[in-house]
């Protein structure tokens, strides 16, 4: 549980309290009463709490020593400046980002959110039955989040079960935009990391430089088989393997579908893989509505050129009964991070205080 501590160093600034939860201090603003700490990873800690001012629970997620590398502090930069623009049902809302005691030497950050109850990781690993009514619903809000994002020019990159977070009434909202970029950022986030690897597309297995919205409905399509069969369809232990366990199951691919393959090496592994017949998704998932299978089929395929856009997803008849594109207008305007990669600390503190002071205006005036 959160316990009130003083402060390390005697010194109580204005405005602040002092929380230890899991051994970890969090120095947050006094509107917000810790309840107890909910999750941990290399990020930090995350912990329930409630605004005092709105009696409204929200999450807090303190990111420790966000300059300790250049990477993790231009991915949180990512995410401020994108959760700031994105209004959306089924995206995660970033409420307020607490202003730093020391604007000029700040080492961590404080991101709250809207609270939720659980993330999809753990209700697939949890015996709770699933019926294909659940599984559409949380396909369906997933597909509309996500048009929503590519509508404004978003790739997510990063879709997993862990970053798809659900209330008790099933609700779904996307969260975790650390990796995200729109199509107008070139050169770099073309080729470096994207996509937890058992979600990750084969354009990106295959280091293809020119990837698109594509990538992130591959990951809906693993996430989907993942729902159905309560467990990964393609749990690869490194990619070359992960490339061999997405062919024996979607078969052998013909040339016109490898098409797409950049590099002469990563066509040879593919053509060098032994012939594989592929297996039948309804097999697989004997169980579940030809319509759910039918639509998977078409998020699983192989060739990004050939696989559903998030548009004719959301009209396959699967989504039906659920959708009504008059009630789901796209985004109203593009967005466009303009994130230079190759910042340094100062630039990216910069950049993040004028972030925080979008949540406090009040605080623009104030003495650093």
């Amino acid at each position: 549980m959160a316990t009130l501590v003083e402060p390390p160093n005697g010194v109580k600034p204005l405005g602040k309290h002092y929380y230890s939860m899991w051994q970890i201090l969090f120095e947050i603003d006094t509107k917000y009463v810790p309840i107890k700490p909910i999750g941990r990873g290399a990020y930090g800690v995350v912990c329930s709490s409630i605004n005092r001012e709105t009696n409204e629970k929200v999450a807090i997620k303190k990111i420790n020593n966000v300059f300790g590398n250049r990477i993790d502090a231009l991915r949180t930069l990512r995410e401020l400046r994108l959760l700031r623009h994105i209004r959306h049902e089924n995206v995660i809302a970033l409420k307020d980002v607490m202003m730093p005691s020391q604007r000029m030497s700040f080492e961590d950050v404080y991101l709250v959110y809207e609270l939720m109850d659980t993330d999809l990781h753990h209700i697939i690993k949890s015996s709770q039955p699933l019926s294909n009514d659940h599984c559409k619903y949380f396909i369906f809000q997933l597909l509309r989040g996500l048009r929503y994002l590519h509508s404004a020019n978003i790739l997510h990159r990063d879709l997993k079960p862990g970053n798809l977070l659900v209330n008790a009434n099933c609700e779904l909202k996307i969260c975790d935009f650390g990796l995200a970029r729109t199509s107008r950022d070139n050169g770099q986030f073309m080729t470096e990391y994207v996509v937890t690897r058992w979600y990750r597309a084969p354009e990106l297995l295959l280091c293809c430089d020119n990837y698109g919205t594509s990538i992130d409905v591959w990951s809906i399509g693993c996430i989907f088989a993942e729902i159905l069969g309560r467990k990964p369809i393609f749990p690869g232990s490194e990619c070359l393997n992960q490339l061999k366990l997405i062919i024996n199951v979607l078969g052998s691919q013909c040339e016109a579908d490898l098409e797409f393959i950049d590099g002469q090496k990563a066509r040879r592994f593919i053509k060098s893989l032994p012939y594989a017949r592929g297996v039948q998704l309804s097999s697989l998932y004997p169980h579940a509505d030809p319509l759910a299978v039918d639509l998977l089929q078409r998020m699983l395929v192989f060739d990004p050129s050939k696989r559903i856009t998030v548009t004719e997803a959301l009209h396959h008849p699967y989504m039906s009964s659920l959708y009504d594109p008059s009630r789901n207008p796209p985004a109203q305007v593009e967005i466009n991070l303009d994130i230079d990669e190759n910042m340094g600390e100062g630039m990216i503190r910069q950049l993040m205080l004028r972030e925080m002071l979008h949540y406090h205006p009040e605080a623009a005036c104030a003495n650093t």
